[in-house]
């Protein structure tokens, strides 16, 4: 992980938490902004991620689109992620989470495929008709609103990987300070007591279907 110029200024480094996403966005867009990109696609994780991304496809005057990957939670305790998945493709586990709760993949299938239909709901219901943007050759960046597991940002960055694109940068305001990716992982902000992401917004209320869609632009459709 860089730091860039505007991510160290001292009243950016005393503020604890983020006002909301929309300002963690503008944060995230001044380091981002930056850098060269080449014909940029901004993909927000849906639905928080959206409006982080939303801004930085602002700030660089990029494509803004969706990934979809639905976390897989552990039976009895749903809010415990052990995996997720998106709407094709193999589902990615935590396999060191499977071993010490006693679970397999196999015993996890009926989630799996709720969630991969829900995932699959939920990209017919942003695009509607519009096919998924071309992402080969481009620089695709890929937005959450922080990350605690990853185990969902894995599971989109496959994804969006086998669309061929150039270049692949997962970006997130906040994280903890253990996240690792096998691509290049912007973050400003990975504080030493991270606990969840929640904890580092002021306003961190659920996105809902209808801003995702007016931040898309409509229904069905993507904007810049």
């Amino acid at each position: 992980m860089r730091n860039w110029p505007g991510w160290t200024r001292p009243e950016l480094r005393a503020a604890p938490r983020y006002a909301d996403r929309p300002a963690a966005g503008r944060v995230l867009a001044a380091g981002l902004a930056e850098r060269t990109w080449h014909d940029p696609v901004v993909l927000g994780l849906v639905r928080g991620g959206v409006p982080v991304a939303h801004e930085i496809a602002l700030a660089l005057d990029a494509e803004l689109d969706i990934v979809v990957a639905r976390k897989i939670g552990a039976p009895g305790h749903e809010e415990l992620g052990v995996g997720a998945v998106t709407a094709s493709g193999p589902a990615v586990y935590e396999r060191a989470t499977l071993d010490a709760l006693g679970l397999s993949v196999e015993g996890l299938a009926a989630a799996c495929a709720r969630e991969r239909a829900e995932a699959r709901r939920r990209e017919q219901l942003y695009r509607g008709a519009r096919p998924a943007p071309s992402l080969a050759g481009r620089d695709a960046i890929v937005v959450d609103d922080g990350i605690a597991t990853g185990v969902t940002a894995r599971a989109a960055l496959r994804a969006v990987r086998e669309r061929a694109p150039r270049r692949v940068v997962l970006a997130v305001p906040v994280c903890a300070p253990e996240a690792e990716f096998d691509v290049e992982l912007i973050c400003p902000h990975r504080p030493p007591d991270f606990r969840a992401v929640g904890r580092w917004y002021t306003d961190f209320e659920q996105v809902t279907d209808d801003e995702v869609l007016a931040l898309l632009g409509g229904r069905g459709g993507t904007g810049r």
